[in-house]
């Protein structure tokens, strides 16, 4: 078992009123709970995992189905990274959008390199990847 520290923080009380009623409604415990699971998702977005760790997630991209080729490409790209995609969703957001859905697990660099080769493709308007693991 790892050390725990303890600390304090100061919070005005209209914004730990807030807190405590999003703390209360997601089920936690105590706001120790809570502010380990906000540090430890920071802490992923922000890059600061191992990442030669294994990790699971989603990419989840939206892009034009009219740009030219532009869902071949997509394909492409997903065989070249097949080893770390489990399965895949898409979904017809209006005339002109898609959205898909990739799960995906691996060696978190991999699974970065893969959501953003697939984000700079010429008419994807997003891409993020999100850690769940």
């Amino acid at each position: 078992m790892t050390k725990l520290i303890r600390y304090g923080v100061s919070i005005d009380k209209e914004l730990q009123d807030k807190v405590d009623a999003l703390l209360e409604k997601k089920g936690y415990k105590n706001r120790s709970e809570a502010i380990r699971d906000l540090f430890r998702e920071k802490l992923i977005s922000e890059g600061h995992e191992d990442k030669t760790s294994i990790g699971m997630g989603t990419i989840s991209i939206v892009y034009d189905h009219h740009i030219h080729e532009l869902s071949s490409k997509l394909t492409e790209i997903q065989h070249d990274f097949q080893d770390i995609i489990i399965a895949s969703t898409h979904v017809h957001i209006d005339h002109h959008n898609c959205m898909e859905v990739i799960m995906v697990k691996g060696v978190l660099s991999k699974l970065e390199k893969l959501a953003n080769r697939l984000s700079v493709v010429k008419g994807v308007k997003t891409g993020k990847l999100t850690i769940a693991y």
